[in-house]
This record gives C-alpha cells, structure tokens and sequence, in this order.
C-alpha cells in the first residue's frame, strides 16, 4: 500500500514553497486561521485524485499563489515569465515502475505523482495578444492542468494510483459532498469492470421496468410514454447511498455522519479493500467530546491507513502523539514538526488531562504560571508593569500546573518559543528554581522565582508588597483569619478581589517585573 512521505508546493495558494515530510500512518496538521492546513488538504486531494473537473470546479485563479500573479503583473510581461503551480507527492511505492522516475523538482529517482499547471503552450499567440495590452488582464483561463507521475506517464481519475478518501466536517452534510464521499467508497470497493457491468445491469433493469410495469400506463397515452431516465446524469452510481441499521448517511446529524464516514473508511482495512490514505478536516467539529474520544481511539487503533488530519482540537493533537503534528502559523510558510521532543513528553500530552497545547504551539512568547491565583492576577500585573494588555505585546498566558512545567519547557526548546516560567520558591529558590531546571533553560526559555526564601509563595510575595491594601480587604466581613491566612487558603478568591478592587493600584513583586520585561526584550 503506497503512502505519502513528502508533499512539495509552488505557487500553490498562500503558499509559493513548501515542503513537508509525512509518517506512514499518523500526522496531524496543526495551525491558526489561515495558516493553510486546508491548502494542503486540498493540494494532496487534487494530486490524487487526478480530476481536472475538480481543478477546474477551485478555479486555476483561485488556486495560483496571489503573489506569484502580483509580482508577474509589475514585472515584464512575457509568456516565458508566466508562473506555474506544482504540486508533488513523493510515494513509498518504489514496486510500481509506472510512478518511479526523475520528472519531479529533486530530480531524484523516486516514485510519486504530480499536478501541473501552466500556461497553453498551444494558444501562445492569444496569450500574448492580452500581454501586449499592457493591462493588469492575467491569462488565467488560458492555462492547462496535467497530471503525471514521476515518470512521466499521464493519469486521471479513471487511474488512480493513490486511493484516497476525503471527509470534510464543513461540508459533511451537503449533497455533493456525500455524493463525492459514497462514490470513492464505491471506487475502492468495486474494479472498474465490475463497476461497468453492474452500469450495464442497473440499466437493463430499468429498460424491463418500463417496458413490463409502465406497458399498461403507456398504453393509455397515445402517442406519449412515461420513462425511466438514463444516461450519465440517472445511473447506478448516482442512485447509491450508504445506510447504517438501514438509516441513509445523509439523514443523520453531521457529528454523527463525520463519525460514521471515519470508522467506516478505516474498517475497509478488515474487509482487504483498505483505502491507502484518509484526509480528515477538522473532525472535532460536531462531535461531541465523547465521539471525539471514540473517533480518536478507532484512529488510533488504525494500523493500515494513512491518516492526515488538519485540526484546531488539542485533544486530537495530543492523544494522536504530539511528535507526529506538522506546525503551520498563519505569518510563516515554514512548518515545524516535533519528532524530537522527548517520548516521555509526548506520552505525559498523551495521558494528561485536557491541557492547552495548541494555544502554547502557535504562541511566540509565552508566560507560564502554576495556579488560578497567578493567572487570575497576572493580566493587572502586566498591565501596571508595561501600561499594556498581552494581546498587545503578542504575550500569551498559560496556567499548567508546576508539575507541568518541564513538559512545556520541552516544547519550547524544540519550537523556540520564547517562555517565562513563573513559579513560587518552596522555601528553597536553589533546588526548586534554579538546580530543577538546569537542563531545561535556554536562551529562550527562564525560569523566574523570588530569591528570598521567605517569600516562599505568590500569596506571600503579593501580601507583603501590598501590605495595606490585603489588611484592608482581607479583615472583617466575616473573616476571622489574619490576612495572609486567608489569602493562603483562599488563593483564587483572593485573587478575584484584588483584581476586582484594586487592580490599577498594586505593586508588582519584582520577579514577575523581571519576568515581563524578559519575554518582551
């Protein structure tokens, strides 16, 4: 079974190079808004599938790099310096000598398949006819699609050497969706010529219809007849749907239907007729959190397939094993993987609690702290230090918990993350603040603690450099505990009234200062 180790682009949407490595099974893509995890489910599904009507249906405007036209619309204008869009999925196939070949962009020897497009050579007199024009006219619809392999044997949809199978959760409930669905599912169950003759029957059978069952109506009709349609438009495969416990697919809920397609695409395994690669976008929406575990798990357990998930859903991302994400941010075209972190790392994000990893992965700079009390406060905090909000300043704030703080650590130096951790001293800041971490600080990454042991804790160091204020709003009312002591065994509630009362008036312990000015130096 052929699988994709490398995916390439150029000139492909927002994307004027790229190039990706895949694991044989499980790789999920992880990004913000417009990091392009779509694109790159798009361009491994029209390279696959060999359609130039899907092409045509995304439009060569629609998917040809933006900038590539701009740059060739403020630069001379000649048919020689037309951009062109490749797309290249390099295959683990080497046993079938029709994909093997040089004709790919590392002019290697191995096998793959390719989409091309590029402008009609043949129609090169038209073309430059609308370049002479001088206007901002780019030639889009006289380009070309073609599909090859890397030895440069042509292919379509009719010739797939890659089946692949896409379920999209935007689309999952939309009649040409499932329409498209079912249709590759009847492609990798039946060989074209069984599909041929079982056409053939379908349509014999409605020809006997109309000829036995509707013989006694016609009759009544004169010179008119009612009949069966036929053609491209009304046959078998456009009659087909899937039912489960005899329920059509397309009237169930769309959490349900995203499920059911899924399992249903990696059960194919047990019956010998598994799909060589499965494209998931955003699976999590629709599902409940329940389903999302179960669909996790039937991935999981998916040992046959190869999966390429775009996701939003930390649970996804973490359970699936974090070493097998693709990272894409919205202001790179770089994308980072994690196949170094640590595997006692990406098993505690796989065992751990729902946890705030994604929003930590497409952070630049990141503060981390260990309880509600610190997060709750750490917004006034920042703002009284540097007059701004995080958001401003690109700062993201994350409460993991001080057992945690390793495993983020671990992330951070294998993303480059700029990371302050913020953390209380336990009455002894050598061994817990400094000796603790002395093989997990960089250049970009500092822990940060009050040095005076007797400032042992957040509570501690905020009561003592705000003295009068806690006195004042941590005594009667119903308190009996001296100040600190309340504050002590109500920290998140402390917190809270702080912040609600004197937020714009408290003095900053000059660790958590030290701490913001690092993360913006």
């Amino acid at each position: 079974m052929p699988n994709i180790t490398k995916l390439k682009l150029t000139h492909f949407k927002r994307f004027k190079q790229l190039e990706i490595n895949f694991n044989p099974l499980i790789n999920t893509i992880i990004g913000d808004n417009e990091a392009g995890k779509s694109t790159i489910i798009q361009a491994i599904e029209l390279v696959a599938n060999g359609s130039r009507h899907k092409v045509e249906s995304a439009s060569i405007e629609s998917l040809l790099n933006k900038e590539c036209v701009s740059e060739f619309l403020n630069g001379a204008k000649t048919i020689e310096n037309l951009p062109s869009l490749h797309a290249e999925l390099y295959l683990s196939d080497e046993g079938n000598p029709d994909l093997v070949g040089k004709n790919n962009s590392d002019k290697a020897n191995v096998p793959g398949l390719q989409m091309i497009c590029e402008p009609n050579l043949e129609l090169a007199s038209e073309v430059n006819q609308i370049l002479a024009e001088g206007s901002d006219n780019f030639p889009f619809e006289y380009y070309v699609v073609r599909f090859a392999t890397f030895s440069g044997e042509a292919y379509s949809g009719y010739r797939r050497f890659l089946k692949s199978l896409t379920i999209d959760s935007a689309q999952i409930n939309s009649e040409y969706a499932n329409k498209e669905y079912i249709k590759t599912v009847y492609d990798s169950t039946a060989d074209h010529p069984t599909q041929i003759q079982l056409k053939n029957e379908y349509r014999q059978q409605k020809v006997e219809f109309q000829s036995n069952n509707l013989k006694a109506i016609n009759n009544t009709l004169g010179d008119y007849d009612f009949a069966i349609r036929s053609g491209a438009k009304f046959n078998l495969e456009t009659d087909l749907t899937l039912t489960q416990d005899q329920v059509p697919l397309d009237e169930r809920g769309k959490g349900q239907q995203c499920f059911v397609k899924t399992e249903f695409a990696l059960a194919r395994n047990a019956n010998g007729q598994a799909i060589d690669l499965i494209l998931l976008e955003e699976p999590e929406n629709h599902l409940s959190h329940t389903n999302m575990k179960r669909l996790i798990s039937k991935i999981s357990d998916s040992h046959e397939n190869q999966i390429i998930i775009a996701t939003h859903n930390s649970l996804i991302s973490t359970r699936l094993d974090l070493r097998n994400s693709i990272l894409l941010n919205s202001l790179t075209s770089e994308p980072l993987t994690l196949i170094h972190l640590p595997i006692s790392t990406a098993k505690f994000f796989m065992k751990a609690p729902d946890n705030n990893i994604l929003e930590f992965v497409l952070s630049t700079k990141v503060i981390l702290v260990e309880g509600d009390a610190e997060y709750i406060l750490m917004s006034a905090l920042y703002k009284r230090t540097t007059g701004n909000s995080f958001e401003e300043d690109g700062v993201h704030i994350i409460s993991v918990g001080g057992t945690s703080f390793k495993r983020y650590m671990d992330l951070a130096k294998t993303l480059g993350i700029r990371t302050a951790v913020i953390r209380d001293n336990d009455e002894n800041y050598q061994v817990k603040c400094v000796n603790n971490y002395a093989n997990h600080v960089a250049d970009n990454i500092q822990v940060f603690a009050d040095a005076d042991n007797s400032r042992y804790t957040f509570e501690v160091c905020m009561y003592l450099d705000n003295q009068g204020t806690c006195d004042a709003l941590f005594s009667g009312g119903g308190i009996t505990k001296p100040p600190l002591d309340f504050m002590l065994d109500n920290k998140a509630e402390s917190a809270l009234r702080l912040v609600d009362n004197f937020a714009n008036d408290l003095i900053v312990p000059a660790y958590i200062i030290g701490a913001i000015a690092w993360i913006n130096a």
